[in-house]
């Protein structure tokens, strides 16, 4: 199993959502957040945003999928522009529901 977190601007959230469940991946959790990555934050005139917001998707998904999710995010997430977003991959040992306490992996 793998952990994705993917970074993207919020505007495409929905539009990354929807062709996750649309694709089989209903489960995911998706929180606003907000930081800055290479570019240090956007100069706007005399104005300098230090952090801008993001929304950050996190799900698990079998070895066998992560590339076909992490496809799905980054067409459906890019603009071509600086700050699109970033997808992080780490791979997830175990799980426990919490009701239970059964082992789910």
């Amino acid at each position: 199993m793998k952990m994705i977190r993917a970074f993207i601007r919020p505007e495409k959230e929905q539009e990354v959502v929807l062709a996750l469940e649309g694709s089989g991946f209903p489960s995911l959790t998706k929180m606003p957040v907000f930081g800055r990555g290479k570019q240090k934050g956007l100069q706007v005139g005399p104005v300098h945003y230090d952090e801008l917001p993001k929304t950050l998707i996190m799900m698990v998904v079998d070895d066998k999928d992560t590339d076909n999710v992490i496809a799905i995010i980054q067409d459906k997430a890019r603009t071509g522009f600086v700050g699109d977003g970033k997808v992080f991959v780490s791979p997830v040992e175990t799980a426990y529901t919490v009701r239970t306490g059964e082992k789910t992996l």
